[in-house]
């Protein structure tokens, strides 16, 4: 079983535009989607979709939007209610794929749902086999609180504890790669890699991808046992102590780039689950990202709608080491 925490889930609403929009006009809307979304909600609609069991933890009263949402769509969870509203984002997406994202902030947890919302979470481990930690934090918990749900769930479960993927992006990105609480598995964009490193920006890493590699090579000696950087269009790269790879899909007519990297992670941990190598693993993750951003909204694709045997894998020439 995979778990996932999402801390801030939201009630996510895509708005399809048949022209580019157009600031302070009246537009039409062309079409409009509905999903429970929140990174680690995505993750865990995927994982279902692709047949993984997979459950979903997360903050909300019964009878929210968002977790009417999750039963419908038959995902499995479980919540925390906090006694308030979950919060709604909503993004625009034109016909050429650019997307315009309005996101809440969401509702502020105090100390004491934030030890109830760990508790849970580190119960609902139990005999799990992953453990994905993603998306934002709400107000209210401390930067380090992804820092702290990796180390509670170790020392609670110790040899028995899941492997730890964690997306993220700044400060609880920062304070989630360092020392014992550093994750088995990392996914930033390239952006994200470039704040977290140092290492030039999001547009150099695209790029250029053995700089790419070289940024996230330098995180393994952090406690980083593996690497994901999805790169958009051009891809994503998998960087661990064995060797560094790019994967490439074939050009698809992307209707939303909402959810893409969280379907990438669900690629990554379905083939994972399935025994599938480093570079299996990689494939499954760029043909689960691509096949997300050609459908509407934050769709999740099933795995007869990826193709991984489209995806071109290249390993680079230098050696990776921690």
């Amino acid at each position: 079983m995979i778990v996932t925490l999402t801390a801030n889930p939201s009630l996510d609403r895509t708005i399809e535009l048949a022209a580019p929009l157009a600031r302070g006009a009246v537009q039409r809307a062309s079409a409009n989607h509905q999903e429970p979304g929140g990174k680690g909600v995505n993750v865990c609609r995927a994982l279902t979709a692709g047949g993984a069991e997979s459950l979903a933890v997360l903050p909300g009263d019964p009878a929210d939007p968002v977790l009417i949402a999750l039963a419908a769509a038959g995902v499995p969870y479980r919540n925390l209610p906090i006694n308030a509203a979950l919060r709604h984002n909503v993004t625009l997406t034109e016909a050429d794929g650019t997307t315009t994202k309005v996101n809440e902030r969401g509702p502020a947890l105090d100390s004491s749902q934030a030890d109830a919302l760990l508790e849970l979470l580190v119960n609902a481990c139990d005999g799990a086999s992953w453990l994905v930690l993603a998306g934002s934090l709400p107000p209210g918990l401390p930067n380090d609180f992804y820092a702290e749900a990796v180390s509670a769930v170790r020392g609670r479960y110790g040899d028995r504890a899941p492997l730890v993927a964690i997306d993220t992006s700044g400060a609880p990105l920062s304070a989630a790669v360092e020392g014992v609480t550093a994750p088995d598995l990392l996914k930033p964009n390239a952006e994200e890699l470039a704040e977290l490193t140092g290492g030039g920006s999001g547009e150099e890493l695209e790029a250029d991808h053995a700089f790419a590699a070289q940024a996230a090579e330098r995180l393994l000696s952090r406690g980083v046992r593996a690497v994901l950087v999805t790169l958009g269009s051009k891809g994503a790269l998998l960087v661990t102590p064995e060797g560094a790879w790019h994967a490439q899909h074939p050009p698809v007519a992307a209707l939303s780039t909402v959810g893409a990297g969280d379907s990438a992670l669900a690629g990554y941990l379905l083939a994972h689950a399935s025994g599938g190598s480093p570079q299996d693993c990689l494939r499954q993750a760029v043909a689960h990202g691509s096949a997300a951003a050609s459908l509407p909204g934050s769709t999740v694709p099933s795995l007869d709608q990826t193709h991984p045997g489209a995806v071109v894998v290249t390993s680079f020439a230098f050696s990776v080491h921690p």
